[in-house]
């Protein structure tokens, strides 16, 4: 267990490392015309440096990536540590973290029982899910004269599943009575690798449209056909490369092209990040968890006001117990910060995200408190 003063200097050091990004940022655009450094930032009081070990390493969600460029630069500032981080997707980073190849993980889906138990053997004391990034995953879509759309579940199911093929089929054009809908082929994008995004929206999908969708919620794109493409990046550029197209993606790197608004209840929602956020209030904690996990069961279904129900909800997945000190003193001190009002904040300014609830963030802390080095 940490101390409460260690506890405390780590807020301070979530203010200290905001100060830090704005100045580094502002210091890059100077040094760009006048070859000016960048301001060293100071840590705050209680946090050495010297307890910290001077770099720490992850691996996972490409939806955290952009949220990454923030925090890292904010933490590396304030604390004198490097925080490498490889967006190589959920699944491919927990078998990292799983096999020790990494210190914790970036994931778009929380450890599943037999990964926790993988997780015991290799940590000292088990891992924790922390949920630090709360996304809409936006239906993209780029169809030669449409800039708005909305889909029904069952449309969106069917669109996904190959069943619906042209843009001017009725079950579209119902719920876009004043869109003129041409007779172009439908070329649905998914992800080519283990994703995430991929289970959350397959979720939807599956929780929504069930005769639809047929597939269950999968990592891994179940269907043939279609056009699939590698990382959040690369379904957002196949989309944007095509007419026709339509696909899921991270909403905060969707860039120029447009996103459907999906029927909930009575009403069409966008991925807006609050829509997304309300979906949190509307959803229940997993039981039978580690204690100190936070893994949370989505609503799906819901029909309240405002609420976008497409959406990820992105863990760090830490060990409660490392063997190297620095480590596990390090990662904490870091996630901390990404919990933070001030880490929230710097990745909604960046990546569009919804910031966590004061509620949330304080369960992240509290279960913090468990990740020590032996």
């Amino acid at each position: 267990m940490r101390s409460s003063t260690t506890r405390a200097a780590r807020a301070a050091l979530a203010t200290t490392s905001a100060a830090a990004l704005a100045l580094t940022l502002a210091a890059c655009g100077a040094s760009n015309e006048t070859g000016g450094e960048t301001p060293e930032a100071e840590l705050p009081s209680g946090v050495s440096s010297e307890d910290l070990a001077g770099s720490i390493a992850g691996a996972g969600a490409s939806t955290q990536q952009a949220a990454f460029q923030a925090w890292q630069v904010a933490f590396g500032e304030a604390a004198g540590t490097t925080v490498n981080y490889d967006p190589v997707g959920s699944g491919s980073g927990r078998e990292q973290f799983l096999s020790g190849g990494v210190d914790f993980a970036g994931s778009d889906a929380y450890l599943d029982e037999e990964e926790l138990a993988t997780a015991d053997e290799r940590c000292t004391d088990g891992a924790i899910d922390l949920p630090v990034y709360v996304s809409p995953i936006a239906v993209a879509f780029n169809l030669e004269g449409v800039d708005e759309l909305q889909l029904t579940p069952a449309a969106l199911a069917g669109i996904m599943s190959q069943q619906i093929t042209t843009w001017n089929d009725p079950a579209i054009a119902e719920s876009n009575p004043d869109v003129e809908l041409p007779d172009t082929t439908i070329t649905p994008v998914n992800r080519s690798d283990d994703s995430g995004t991929t289970e959350n929206f397959t979720e939807y999908l599956d929780a929504t449209a069930p005769e639809a969708w047929t597939y269950g919620p999968v990592e891994t794109w179940p269907i043939p056909g279609g056009e699939a493409a590698q990382g959040t990046s690369g379904v957002v550029q196949a989309i944007t490369n095509g007419n026709g197209t339509i696909g899921y993606a991270d909403a905060s790197q969707l860039g120029d092209l447009p996103a459907a608004t999906v029927q909930v209840g009575e009403e069409y929602v966008g991925p807006t990040p609050e829509a997304a956020a309300a979906i949190l209030d509307n959803s229940t904690r997993v039981e039978g968890r580690p204690e100190g996990d936070i893994a949370i069961d989505l609503d799906r279904q819901t029909e309240a006001a405002g609420t976008y129900p497409i959406v990820l909800v992105s863990y760090q997945v830490v060990c409660k117990g490392y063997e190297d000190p620095a480590i596990g003193e390090t990662v904490a001190a870091f996630v901390e910060y990404v919990a933070s009002e001030e880490g929230q904040q710097a990745a909604a300014d960046q990546a569009g995200s919804a910031p966590i609830s004061e509620d949330l963030r304080s369960d992240i802390m509290t279960s913090l408190e468990l990740v020590t080095g032996s």
